[in-house]
Protein backbone atom coordinates (compact mmCIF):
# COMPACT_ATOMS: atom_id res chain seq x y z
CA UNK A 1 0.00 0.00 0.00
CA UNK A 2 1.29 3.99 -0.60
CA UNK A 3 2.53 5.60 1.86
CA UNK A 4 0.73 8.99 2.29
CA UNK A 5 1.85 11.69 4.51
CA UNK A 6 -0.84 14.10 5.38
CA UNK A 7 0.39 17.80 6.98
CA UNK A 8 -2.74 18.97 9.34
CA UNK A 9 -3.58 20.27 12.37
CA UNK A 10 -7.11 19.93 12.29
CA UNK A 11 -8.35 16.41 13.80
CA UNK A 12 -11.15 16.65 12.02
CA UNK A 13 -9.47 17.08 8.83
CA UNK A 14 -7.75 13.92 9.50
CA UNK A 15 -10.24 11.99 10.51
CA UNK A 16 -12.05 13.01 7.56
CA UNK A 17 -9.15 11.52 4.93
CA UNK A 18 -8.64 8.71 7.10
CA UNK A 19 -12.01 7.62 6.17
CA UNK A 20 -12.26 8.60 3.39
CA UNK A 21 -8.63 7.68 1.44
CA UNK A 22 -9.12 3.39 2.11
CA UNK A 23 -6.40 3.47 -0.55
CA UNK A 24 -3.12 4.67 1.04
CA UNK A 25 -1.02 3.98 4.28
CA UNK A 26 -1.93 6.85 5.63
CA UNK A 27 0.61 9.03 8.56
CA UNK A 28 -0.12 12.44 10.55
CA UNK A 29 2.07 15.33 11.40
CA UNK A 30 0.52 18.19 12.91
CA UNK A 31 3.06 20.79 12.47
CA UNK A 32 6.45 21.11 10.64
CA UNK A 33 8.93 19.58 13.17
CA UNK A 34 6.89 16.30 13.18
CA UNK A 35 6.32 16.78 9.47
CA UNK A 36 10.07 16.32 8.81
CA UNK A 37 10.37 13.56 11.45
CA UNK A 38 7.79 12.02 9.09
CA UNK A 39 9.46 12.45 6.01
CA UNK A 40 12.65 10.96 7.36
CA UNK A 41 11.08 7.47 8.46
CA UNK A 42 8.95 7.15 5.55
CA UNK A 43 10.07 8.97 2.74
CA UNK A 44 6.65 9.18 1.14
CA UNK A 45 6.33 9.42 -2.35
CA UNK A 46 3.37 11.97 -1.92
CA UNK A 47 2.45 14.32 0.95
CA UNK A 48 -0.12 16.80 1.07
CA UNK A 49 0.45 19.94 3.21
CA UNK A 50 -1.63 22.84 4.74
CA UNK A 51 -0.28 25.92 4.98
CA UNK A 52 -1.89 27.31 7.90
CA UNK A 53 0.17 25.40 10.55
CA UNK A 54 1.27 26.21 14.37
CA UNK A 55 2.04 28.17 15.64
CA UNK A 56 1.35 30.47 12.75
CA UNK A 57 -1.71 29.14 11.80
CA UNK A 58 -2.97 31.97 10.31
CA UNK A 59 -0.66 33.00 7.93
CA UNK A 60 1.20 30.49 5.39
CA UNK A 61 4.75 31.52 7.10
CA UNK A 62 5.28 28.03 8.60
CA UNK A 63 3.35 25.97 5.81
CA UNK A 64 6.21 27.88 3.32
CA UNK A 65 8.90 26.79 5.35
CA UNK A 66 7.34 23.55 5.90
CA UNK A 67 7.73 23.01 2.37
CA UNK A 68 11.23 24.55 1.66
CA UNK A 69 12.59 21.76 4.61
CA UNK A 70 10.61 18.53 3.17
CA UNK A 71 11.91 19.40 -0.41
CA UNK A 72 15.34 19.72 0.87
CA UNK A 73 15.60 16.46 2.60
CA UNK A 74 13.56 14.59 -0.30
CA UNK A 75 13.31 16.45 -3.59
CA UNK A 76 10.88 14.02 -5.92
CA UNK A 77 8.31 14.37 -3.17
CA UNK A 78 5.17 15.47 -4.75
CA UNK A 79 3.85 18.15 -2.29
CA UNK A 80 0.00 18.89 -3.04
CA UNK A 81 -0.96 21.81 -0.64
CA UNK A 82 -4.48 22.34 0.84
CA UNK A 83 -5.14 25.81 1.29
CA UNK A 84 -8.10 27.92 2.02
CA UNK A 85 -10.60 29.83 -0.65
CA UNK A 86 -9.28 33.25 -0.32
CA UNK A 87 -5.48 31.75 0.24
CA UNK A 88 -4.97 31.52 -3.93
CA UNK A 89 -1.48 33.88 -3.81
CA UNK A 90 0.04 31.71 -1.08
CA UNK A 91 -0.59 28.28 -2.84
CA UNK A 92 0.74 30.18 -6.28
CA UNK A 93 3.89 31.20 -4.24
CA UNK A 94 4.34 27.40 -3.20
CA UNK A 95 4.06 25.96 -6.32
CA UNK A 96 6.83 28.34 -7.69
CA UNK A 97 8.79 27.10 -4.49
CA UNK A 98 8.09 23.60 -5.83
CA UNK A 99 5.10 22.06 -4.29
CA UNK A 100 3.43 19.89 -7.38
CA UNK A 101 -0.11 20.85 -7.13
CA UNK A 102 -2.72 22.90 -4.77
CA UNK A 103 -6.07 21.62 -3.62
CA UNK A 104 -8.68 24.25 -1.66
CA UNK A 105 -10.82 23.72 1.04
CA UNK A 106 -13.50 22.45 1.55
CA UNK A 107 -12.09 18.54 1.11
CA UNK A 108 -13.78 16.42 -1.32
CA UNK A 109 -12.42 13.53 -1.38
CA UNK A 110 -13.42 12.14 -5.17
CA UNK A 111 -11.38 15.26 -6.31
CA UNK A 112 -8.46 14.94 -4.15
CA UNK A 113 -8.13 11.36 -4.48
CA UNK A 114 -7.62 11.98 -8.62
CA UNK A 115 -4.93 14.65 -8.05
CA UNK A 116 -3.46 12.40 -5.10
CA UNK A 117 -3.37 9.38 -8.16
CA UNK A 118 -1.88 11.53 -10.65
CA UNK A 119 1.05 12.47 -8.49
CA UNK A 120 2.06 9.22 -7.51
CA UNK A 121 1.56 7.57 -11.20
CA UNK A 122 4.25 10.87 -11.98
CA UNK A 123 6.38 10.17 -9.24
CA UNK A 124 6.56 6.11 -9.84
CA UNK A 125 7.43 6.97 -13.99
CA UNK A 126 10.17 9.82 -12.65
CA UNK A 127 11.49 6.95 -9.90
CA UNK A 128 11.39 4.43 -13.18
CA UNK A 129 13.56 7.19 -15.46
CA UNK A 130 15.85 7.37 -13.03
CA UNK A 131 16.30 3.55 -12.38
CA UNK A 132 16.61 3.15 -16.05
CA UNK A 133 18.87 6.13 -16.70
CA UNK A 134 21.28 4.80 -14.32
CA UNK A 135 20.75 0.93 -15.55
CA UNK A 136 20.78 1.68 -18.81
CA UNK A 137 24.60 4.00 -18.69
CA UNK A 138 25.59 1.05 -21.50
CA UNK A 139 23.62 3.10 -24.08
CA UNK A 140 25.98 6.25 -23.51
CA UNK A 141 29.25 3.66 -23.91
CA UNK A 142 30.03 4.21 -20.11
CA UNK A 143 29.62 0.94 -18.48
CA UNK A 144 29.55 0.46 -14.49
CA UNK A 145 27.28 0.74 -11.71
CA UNK A 146 29.38 1.93 -9.00
CA UNK A 147 29.20 4.25 -6.72
CA UNK A 148 32.23 6.20 -8.12
CA UNK A 149 30.53 6.29 -11.92
CA UNK A 150 27.52 7.34 -11.05
CA UNK A 151 28.59 10.17 -9.97
CA UNK A 152 30.44 10.99 -12.65
CA UNK A 153 27.79 10.32 -14.53
CA UNK A 154 25.36 12.24 -13.17
CA UNK A 155 27.96 15.24 -13.64
CA UNK A 156 27.87 14.58 -17.47
CA UNK A 157 24.03 14.54 -17.64
CA UNK A 158 24.56 18.49 -15.88
CA UNK A 159 27.48 19.41 -18.04
CA UNK A 160 26.55 18.31 -21.42
CA UNK A 161 23.26 21.20 -22.38
CA UNK A 162 25.47 24.05 -21.07
CA UNK A 163 28.15 25.53 -23.06
CA UNK A 164 30.52 25.37 -19.94
CA UNK A 165 34.72 24.55 -21.25
CA UNK A 166 35.15 21.40 -19.41
CA UNK A 167 38.67 19.40 -18.41
CA UNK A 168 38.48 15.68 -17.89
CA UNK A 169 41.22 14.42 -15.74
CA UNK A 170 42.15 10.95 -15.13
CA UNK A 171 44.43 8.15 -15.76
CA UNK A 172 45.45 7.24 -19.22
CA UNK A 173 43.20 4.43 -20.55
CA UNK A 174 39.99 4.89 -17.73
CA UNK A 175 38.06 6.48 -20.70
CA UNK A 176 37.98 10.38 -21.19
CA UNK A 177 37.40 9.79 -24.85
CA UNK A 178 34.26 8.01 -24.38
CA UNK A 179 33.02 10.48 -21.42
CA UNK A 180 33.99 13.62 -23.82
CA UNK A 181 31.63 12.05 -26.53
CA UNK A 182 29.07 10.77 -24.02
CA UNK A 183 28.68 14.68 -23.20
CA UNK A 184 28.47 15.63 -26.54
CA UNK A 185 25.73 13.22 -27.56
CA UNK A 186 23.90 14.36 -24.56
CA UNK A 187 24.62 17.65 -26.00
CA UNK A 188 22.37 20.04 -28.60
CA UNK A 189 25.30 19.79 -30.71
CA UNK A 190 25.20 16.19 -30.84
CA UNK A 191 24.03 16.05 -34.61
CA UNK A 192 27.34 18.26 -35.23
CA UNK A 193 31.25 16.83 -35.78
CA UNK A 194 32.90 15.52 -32.55
CA UNK A 195 36.89 15.81 -33.50
CA UNK A 196 39.31 14.94 -31.49
CA UNK A 197 43.34 15.28 -31.65
CA UNK A 198 45.61 14.43 -29.57
CA UNK A 199 47.82 16.87 -28.34
CA UNK A 200 50.79 14.39 -27.32
CA UNK A 201 51.07 12.42 -30.32
CA UNK A 202 51.84 15.48 -32.67
CA UNK A 203 55.36 16.88 -33.45
CA UNK A 204 55.33 20.24 -32.18
CA UNK A 205 56.24 21.64 -35.38
CA UNK A 206 52.97 20.07 -37.01
CA UNK A 207 50.33 20.66 -34.55
CA UNK A 208 49.49 24.55 -34.76
CA UNK A 209 48.76 23.72 -38.54
CA UNK A 210 46.69 20.69 -37.02
CA UNK A 211 44.83 22.77 -35.15
CA UNK A 212 44.17 26.02 -36.85
CA UNK A 213 44.99 24.90 -40.49
CA UNK A 214 47.00 26.96 -43.19
CA UNK A 215 46.70 28.49 -46.30
CA UNK A 216 48.09 27.71 -49.87
CA UNK A 217 51.96 28.84 -50.06
CA UNK A 218 51.99 29.26 -45.72
CA UNK A 219 55.56 26.83 -46.03
CA UNK A 220 57.12 24.43 -48.52
CA UNK A 221 54.72 21.72 -49.33
CA UNK A 222 51.58 23.58 -48.75
CA UNK A 223 49.75 23.08 -51.96
CA UNK A 224 46.84 24.00 -51.40
CA UNK A 225 44.34 25.45 -48.02
CA UNK A 226 43.89 23.02 -45.67
CA UNK A 227 40.94 23.21 -42.81
CA UNK A 228 42.56 22.63 -39.10
CA UNK A 229 40.82 20.81 -36.37
CA UNK A 230 39.09 23.73 -34.74
CA UNK A 231 37.34 24.67 -38.16
CA UNK A 232 36.60 20.89 -39.05
CA UNK A 233 34.80 21.57 -35.56
CA UNK A 234 32.67 24.48 -36.49
CA UNK A 235 29.19 23.96 -34.86
CA UNK A 236 30.15 20.83 -32.73
CA UNK A 237 32.62 19.58 -30.46
CA UNK A 238 36.55 19.83 -30.00
CA UNK A 239 38.15 17.89 -27.69
CA UNK A 240 41.82 18.60 -27.14
CA UNK A 241 43.06 15.25 -25.68
CA UNK A 242 46.07 15.31 -23.67
CA UNK A 243 46.51 19.13 -23.58
CA UNK A 244 49.01 18.86 -20.66
CA UNK A 245 51.31 17.87 -23.33
CA UNK A 246 50.80 20.84 -25.46
CA UNK A 247 54.17 22.97 -26.19
CA UNK A 248 54.10 26.42 -24.13
CA UNK A 249 54.96 28.13 -27.65
CA UNK A 250 51.09 26.95 -28.43
CA UNK A 251 49.03 27.67 -25.30
CA UNK A 252 49.35 31.70 -25.74
CA UNK A 253 47.14 31.18 -29.11
CA UNK A 254 45.00 28.73 -27.91
CA UNK A 255 44.30 30.97 -25.58
CA UNK A 256 43.04 33.73 -27.59
CA UNK A 257 40.80 30.77 -29.66
CA UNK A 258 38.92 29.96 -26.17
CA UNK A 259 38.82 33.42 -25.38
CA UNK A 260 37.37 34.71 -28.47
CA UNK A 261 36.32 31.92 -30.82
CA UNK A 262 38.75 33.39 -33.67
CA UNK A 263 41.88 31.95 -35.08
CA UNK A 264 44.03 32.45 -38.42
CA UNK A 265 45.14 29.55 -40.31
CA UNK A 266 49.11 29.96 -40.66
CA UNK A 267 49.85 32.14 -43.70
CA UNK A 268 46.55 33.86 -43.63
CA UNK A 269 45.85 37.18 -42.25
CA UNK A 270 41.45 36.49 -42.49
CA UNK A 271 40.28 36.02 -38.68
CA UNK A 272 37.99 33.81 -38.69
CA UNK A 273 34.73 33.19 -36.20
CA UNK A 274 34.25 29.30 -35.11
CA UNK A 275 31.47 27.54 -32.99
CA UNK A 276 32.66 25.18 -30.89
CA UNK A 277 32.50 23.48 -27.79
CA UNK A 278 35.57 22.65 -26.35
CA UNK A 279 36.62 19.90 -24.14
CA UNK A 280 39.55 19.19 -22.88
CA UNK A 281 41.41 15.95 -21.33
CA UNK A 282 44.42 15.28 -19.58
CA UNK A 283 46.21 12.96 -17.43
CA UNK A 284 48.54 15.43 -15.92
CA UNK A 285 48.15 17.19 -13.11
CA UNK A 286 47.53 20.83 -14.58
CA UNK A 287 47.35 22.48 -10.98
CA UNK A 288 51.15 21.32 -10.41
CA UNK A 289 52.37 22.02 -13.98
CA UNK A 290 50.93 25.34 -12.99
CA UNK A 291 53.57 25.94 -10.60
CA UNK A 292 56.42 24.80 -12.56
CA UNK A 293 55.56 27.33 -14.83
CA UNK A 294 55.39 24.57 -17.51
CA UNK A 295 51.69 25.52 -18.09
CA UNK A 296 49.97 28.67 -18.45
CA UNK A 297 48.31 29.69 -15.42
CA UNK A 298 45.47 31.88 -17.87
CA UNK A 299 45.22 28.80 -19.84
CA UNK A 300 44.39 26.47 -17.16
CA UNK A 301 41.45 28.71 -15.50
CA UNK A 302 40.08 28.82 -19.06
CA UNK A 303 39.93 25.02 -19.53
CA UNK A 304 38.63 24.02 -16.36
CA UNK A 305 35.74 26.13 -15.96
CA UNK A 306 34.37 22.44 -14.82
CA UNK A 307 36.40 19.79 -13.97
CA UNK A 308 35.38 16.80 -14.17
CA UNK A 309 37.81 13.53 -12.08
CA UNK A 310 37.44 9.96 -13.95
CA UNK A 311 38.14 7.51 -11.95
CA UNK A 312 40.80 4.56 -12.08
CA UNK A 313 39.23 1.14 -12.69
CA UNK A 314 40.87 -0.37 -9.41
CA UNK A 315 38.68 2.36 -7.68
CA UNK A 316 35.58 0.91 -9.44
CA UNK A 317 35.04 -2.37 -7.40
CA UNK A 318 33.10 -4.25 -9.28
CA UNK A 319 32.51 -2.53 -12.52
CA UNK A 320 35.85 -4.46 -13.64
CA UNK A 321 33.23 -7.55 -13.78
CA UNK A 322 30.34 -5.85 -15.83
CA UNK A 323 33.26 -4.16 -18.80
CA UNK A 324 34.96 -7.68 -18.88
CA UNK A 325 31.56 -9.36 -19.83
CA UNK A 326 30.28 -6.99 -22.09
CA UNK A 327 34.05 -6.74 -23.91
CA UNK A 328 33.36 -10.53 -23.53
CA UNK A 329 30.34 -10.08 -25.59
CA UNK A 330 31.93 -7.43 -28.11
CA UNK A 331 34.87 -9.65 -29.27
CA UNK A 332 32.93 -12.65 -29.74
CA UNK A 333 31.49 -11.08 -32.39
CA UNK A 334 34.35 -9.36 -33.61
CA UNK A 335 36.65 -12.78 -33.71
CA UNK A 336 33.65 -15.12 -34.53
CA UNK A 337 34.36 -16.87 -30.96
CA UNK A 338 32.28 -18.80 -28.66
CA UNK A 339 33.42 -18.28 -25.19
CA UNK A 340 30.76 -17.26 -22.59
CA UNK A 341 31.79 -17.20 -18.91
CA UNK A 342 34.33 -16.80 -17.02
CA UNK A 343 36.52 -19.24 -14.89
CA UNK A 344 36.53 -18.75 -10.74
CA UNK A 345 39.97 -17.65 -10.80
CA UNK A 346 39.48 -15.85 -13.82
CA UNK A 347 37.26 -13.66 -11.76
CA UNK A 348 39.16 -13.64 -8.64
CA UNK A 349 42.43 -12.74 -11.04
CA UNK A 350 40.11 -9.43 -12.63
CA UNK A 351 39.10 -8.49 -8.90
CA UNK A 352 42.46 -8.54 -7.52
CA UNK A 353 44.49 -6.91 -10.43
CA UNK A 354 45.54 -3.04 -9.79
CA UNK A 355 45.19 -2.49 -13.79
CA UNK A 356 47.87 0.04 -14.25
CA UNK A 357 46.60 1.03 -17.41
CA UNK A 358 42.83 0.62 -16.71
CA UNK A 359 40.09 -0.18 -19.48
CA UNK A 360 42.51 -0.57 -22.27
CA UNK A 361 44.53 -2.78 -20.18
CA UNK A 362 41.43 -4.89 -19.44
CA UNK A 363 40.71 -4.49 -23.19
CA UNK A 364 44.25 -5.86 -24.37
CA UNK A 365 43.80 -9.21 -22.09
CA UNK A 366 40.46 -9.34 -22.88
CA UNK A 367 40.71 -9.23 -26.81
CA UNK A 368 44.01 -11.78 -26.37
CA UNK A 369 42.09 -13.99 -23.65
CA UNK A 370 39.20 -14.38 -26.48
CA UNK A 371 42.07 -15.93 -29.16
CA UNK A 372 43.74 -17.96 -27.00
CA UNK A 373 41.31 -19.62 -25.35
CA UNK A 374 40.88 -23.80 -25.68
CA UNK A 375 36.87 -23.75 -23.75
CA UNK A 376 34.36 -21.52 -23.69
CA UNK A 377 35.60 -20.16 -20.53
CA UNK A 378 38.52 -17.50 -19.93
CA UNK A 379 40.76 -18.72 -17.51
CA UNK A 380 43.59 -16.70 -15.13
CA UNK A 381 45.95 -18.50 -17.63
CA UNK A 382 44.25 -17.21 -20.89
CA UNK A 383 44.47 -13.33 -18.87
CA UNK A 384 48.38 -13.36 -18.48
CA UNK A 385 47.07 -12.73 -14.71
CA UNK A 386 47.62 -14.44 -11.58
CA UNK A 387 44.69 -15.40 -9.56
CA UNK A 388 44.96 -13.55 -5.88
CA UNK A 389 44.89 -16.44 -2.74
CA UNK A 390 42.54 -14.33 -1.45
CA UNK A 391 38.95 -14.99 -1.80
CA UNK A 392 36.68 -11.74 -2.61
CA UNK A 393 33.61 -13.29 -0.83
CA UNK A 394 30.88 -10.31 -0.58
CA UNK A 395 29.66 -9.30 2.97
CA UNK A 396 26.62 -10.81 3.40
CA UNK A 397 23.66 -8.34 3.40
CA UNK A 398 22.93 -8.69 7.00
CA UNK A 399 26.63 -7.01 7.35
CA UNK A 400 26.41 -4.80 4.86
CA UNK A 401 23.37 -3.17 6.62
CA UNK A 402 24.84 -3.44 10.18
CA UNK A 403 27.82 -1.84 8.91
CA UNK A 404 25.71 0.83 7.20
CA UNK A 405 23.12 1.70 10.24
CA UNK A 406 25.89 1.48 12.62
CA UNK A 407 28.16 4.10 10.73
CA UNK A 408 24.61 6.36 10.28
CA UNK A 409 24.11 6.03 14.07
CA UNK A 410 27.55 7.27 15.01
CA UNK A 411 26.89 10.29 12.00
CA UNK A 412 23.53 11.59 13.17
CA UNK A 413 24.87 11.27 16.94
CA UNK A 414 27.38 13.69 16.02
CA UNK A 415 25.23 16.05 14.19
CA UNK A 416 22.83 16.41 17.12
CA UNK A 417 26.33 16.94 19.40
CA UNK A 418 24.99 13.34 21.57
CA UNK A 419 21.41 14.12 21.88
CA UNK A 420 19.49 10.61 21.31
CA UNK A 421 16.36 12.13 20.79
CA UNK A 422 17.44 14.35 17.75
CA UNK A 423 19.51 11.83 16.66
CA UNK A 424 16.30 9.53 16.67
CA UNK A 425 14.40 12.37 14.60
CA UNK A 426 17.67 12.66 12.00
CA UNK A 427 17.43 9.23 10.95
CA UNK A 428 13.71 9.12 11.01
CA UNK A 429 13.14 6.59 13.72
CA UNK A 430 11.39 6.38 17.06
CA UNK A 431 13.65 6.53 20.01
CA UNK A 432 13.04 2.95 21.44
CA UNK A 433 14.21 1.94 17.94
CA UNK A 434 16.88 3.78 18.56
CA UNK A 435 17.54 2.26 21.76
CA UNK A 436 17.27 -1.30 20.25
CA UNK A 437 19.68 -0.85 17.39
CA UNK A 438 22.49 0.86 20.17
CA UNK A 439 22.06 -2.44 21.60
CA UNK A 440 22.24 -4.73 18.89
CA UNK A 441 25.53 -3.18 17.61
CA UNK A 442 26.87 -2.94 21.23
CA UNK A 443 27.38 0.88 20.99
CA UNK A 444 27.86 1.41 24.40
CA UNK A 445 29.47 4.66 24.28
CA UNK A 446 26.26 6.34 22.84
CA UNK A 447 24.18 4.93 26.14
CA UNK A 448 27.20 5.71 28.34
CA UNK A 449 27.44 9.32 27.36
CA UNK A 450 23.72 9.97 27.76
CA UNK A 451 23.80 8.35 31.37
CA UNK A 452 26.88 11.04 32.16
CA UNK A 453 24.76 13.28 30.82
CA UNK A 454 21.85 12.92 32.69
CA UNK A 455 23.90 12.49 35.54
Amino acid sequence: MKTLLIVEDDLGIQKQLKWSLPDYELVFAEDRSSALTQVRRYEPAVVTLDLGLPPDPSNASEGLACLTDILAIHPECKVIIITGNTDKEHALKAVNLGAYDYYQKPIDPDVLSVILARAFKLSALEQENRYLRHSGLHQQDIIGNSESILKACRMVEKIAPTEITTLLQGESGTGKEVFARSIHKQSPRADKPFVAINCASIPENLLESELFGYEKGAFTGANKTTLGKIECANGGTLLLDEIGDMPLSLQAKMLRFLQERVIERLGGRQVIEVDVRVICATHRNLAEMVTEQTFREDLYYRVSEMTLFIPPLRDRGQDVLIIAKALLHKFNQEFKTQVHTFSEDAIQALLSHRWPGNIRELQNKLKSAVILADSKQITADDLGLTASSEQNTPRTLRKVREDAESQAIREAYALSNGNLSKTADLLGVTRPTLYSLIDKYRMLDLRNSEATSDS
